[in-house]
């Protein structure tokens, strides 16, 4: 769970503490989680107990890496502390870079959609029969389904198309989807740029380094240890 720097000590030990990782391990990488994911998360933590994983709010990360050439706390470590945004850690480790990069290459995992997730794919279902059991027709006709009870089998009344491709997905979506079975999210942690021996390279071309703006507020320090015992 993401805990507050009261409970973990103070900001300054966990600044501490992230640098000490800078000097312990050979790489940082800067991932970013898609389609968190809390129970796949900790399949990731068990997995990579050997190396040090963070996650959560960014701004003590930032500090502690430095976010100027005058501040960093090795050379180009600012590169790494400017593009700590969204969703987005530090995983340290002295596994191979080619190691680290077929794991997680090969380690994703289809889940249900969110709400305002973005539809992959158009869903629509034909008029007819459903094939779900009777007890859920009210359920579904709350969900925005055109349906009815016909002989204790429910039946859609016309067409019904669930989303559409590119599409925001609306929460009733989201469970529609979730019913019908479709998995049209994809959980996986992407490696945005790597760092080791005071040199920065980009690993996604999706990766900027994006200047953090985020309020200067005690509660916003915060920070999560996905290692932590």
């Amino acid at each position: 769970a993401v805990v507050s720097t009261q409970s973990t000590g103070t900001k300054k030990e966990l600044v501490s503490e992230i640098q000490e990782c800078c000097d312990k391990y050979a790489h940082i990488f800067l991932i970013e989680v898609h389609n968190e994911r809390n129970n796949l998360l900790k399949e990731i933590r068990e997995s990579w107990k050997h190396s040090r994983l963070f996650l959560g709010r960014n701004k003590v990360m930032a500090f502690s890496l430095g976010r100027t050439v005058e501040t960093e706390y090795k050379k180009d470590l600012h590169k790494l502390a400017k593009a700590l945004v969204r969703k987005r850690g530090l995983l340290f480790t002295n596994e191979k870079v080619e190691d680290v990069k077929d794991w997680f290459k090969s380690h994703k995992q289809f889940c249900y959609a969110r709400s305002g997730s973005i539809a992959t794919e158009t869903v629509v279902l034909p008029d007819g029969p459903l094939d779900f059991p009777h007890s859920m027709e009210p359920q579904l006709r709350q969900l925005g389904l055109p349906t009815r009870l016909k002989d204790g089998v429910i039946v859609l009344d016309q067409e019904h198309t669930v989303c559409t491709a590119g599409k925001v997905l609306n929460t009733q979506q989201a469970v529609i989807l979730k019913h019908l079975g479709n998995c049209m999210a994809e959980f996986q942690i992407e490696l945005m740029s790597h760092w080791s021996n005071d040199v920065f390279t980009v690993l996604s071309e999706s990766n900027s380094a994006m200047e953090i703006n985020e309020p200067d507020s005690e509660d916003d320090d915060v920070i999560e240890d996905v290692n932590e015992n």
